[in-house]
C-alpha cells in the first residue's frame, strides 16, 4: 500500500511540469552529465579567453605565433599552484605551448561544433524528407544514404578534408559536415515514418495543412529529442575525426594549427618531450569525453522511461 502512495504521488508530481521542464529536470540530476558540461565550460572559456581571438586580446601574455629563448629544455613550469613562465613547456622553435595548445582547442572546437551543426540540418532535412513522402523521394534519398554508409568514413573525409583544407576552417568544417550526416538521417527518418501516420497528422491534412507546414510545426518538434541527442555525438565524433584527419595530413593545414595537428607536428619529439604529446590529448580525451556523457545525460532526459526522475 505505501509502495502504491509513493507512486500516486509520483505520477502527480510529474503530471505538474510541462515536457520540457520535465527534461530539464532529469537532465539537471544527471551528475555525469552536469561535471562534463562544467569540464566542456571550463575548457571553452580557457580555450577563448586565454589568448584571445582575432582583435580581442586574451588574459595570457604569450602569442602561439611568438618564438623566445627555451628555458630549462623547453619543460613544462605548471605546479600544484602555479602556473610559471611557460606552464606546457615549449617547443624546439621556444613558442609557448600553453598558447599553441590553447589555440589548437581554439580551431577544434570550431570545427567540431560547425561540422555538429552542419550535419544535424543536412540529416534531419533528408531524414524528414524521405521519412514523410515516402515513394521516388525515400528511394532515392536513402540508396544515397547507403551510397555515403559503405564509403569508409575516413577515406572519404581525407580526399575531401585535402581538397578543403587549403580553404580554410569553415570550409573544411562544412566539408566534413557533408559526409557525417547520414545516421542522423536515417533516426529522423525513423521517427517521422512512425509519427506521419498519428492522428494529429491525419487531422492537419484533413483541414488541409501543406505538408511542409506539417514537418515543420507538427512532425520534427517531436523528434527534437532524438536530433539533439544525436547532435551532440555528432560534435564527439567530429572532433576525433578532425583529430585524425589532422594527424595524416588531410585536415586543418598551416598557418592554421588544431589539436590533431600539433600531435601530428610534434611526434617525433615523443621520446624526448613528451609533453607536446600529453597536453594536446588530454584536451582533445577531456573534450571527447565530455561531450558524449553530456549527449548521455540528454538521451536519458528525453526518454520517457526515465520517469523515476521527474
Amino acid at each position: 500500500m505505501p509502495d502504491d502512495t509513493v507512486t500516486v504521488e509520483a505520477a502527480t508530481e510529474q503530471k505538474s511540469y510541462s515536457q520540457g521542464q520535465l527534461v530539464r529536470r532529469r537532465f539537471f540530476r544527471h551528475k555525469g552529465a552536469m561535471v562534463a558540461l562544467a569540464v566542456l565550460i571550463a575548457i571553452t572559456l580557457l580555450a577563448f579567453t586565454s589568448i584571445g581571438i582575432g582583435p580581442i586580446p586574451g588574459w595570457w601574455g604569450k602569442n602561439f605565433t611568438d618564438t623566445g629563448p627555451i628555458l630549462d629544455g623547453g619543460r613544462p613550469t605548471i605546479g600544484w599552484f602555479t602556473l610559471g613562465e611557460h606552464p606546457f613547456g615549449q617547443d624546439q622553435t621556444g613558442r609557448d605551448f600553453f598558447a599553441l595548445t590553447m589555440r589548437g582547442t581554439q580551431i577544434s572546437l570550431t570545427i567540431a561544433f560547425t561540422v555538429g551543426f552542419f550535419s544535424t540540418i543536412i540529416g534531419t532535412i533528408i531524414g524528414a524528407i524521405a521519412g514523410y513522402y515516402r515513394g521516388w523521394a525515400e528511394s532515392l534519398l536513402m540508396r544515397a544514404t547507403d551510397l555515403f554508409i559503405i564509403i569508409p568514413l575516413l577515406v572519404l573525409a581525407a580526399v575531401l578534408g585535402r581538397i578543403a583544407g587549403d580553404q580554410g576552417i569553415i570550409v573544411l568544417s562544412l566539408t566534413l559536415g557533408a559526409v557525417t550526416w547520414t545516421s542522423l538521417a536515417r533516426l529522423v527518418r525513423g521517427e517521422v515514418l512512425s509519427l506521419r501516420e498519428r492522428e494529429f497528422v491525419t487531422a492537419a491534412r484533413a483541414i488541409g495543412t501543406g505538408s511542409a507546414r506539417i514537418i515543420m510545426r507538427h512532425i520534427l518538434p517531436n523528434t527534437v529529442g532524438v536530433i539533439i541527442v544525436a547532435t551532440t555525438f555528432a560534435i564527439a565524433a567530429a572532433i576525433l575525426l578532425e583529430t585524425a584527419l589532422s594527424f595524416l595530413g588531410f585536415g586543418v593545414q598551416p598557418p592554421d594549427i588544431s589539436l590533431g595537428s600539433l600531435i601530428d607536428r610534434y611526434q617525433t619529439a615523443f621520446t624526448s618531450r613528451p609533453w607536446l604529446f600529453w597536453f594536446p590529448g588530454m584536451f582533445i580525451l577531456a573534450i571527447a569525453l565530455s561531450v558524449n556523457f553530456i549527449g548521455d545525460g540528454l538521451r536519458d532526459a528525453f526518454d520517457p522511461r526515465q520517469s523515476k526522475d521527474g
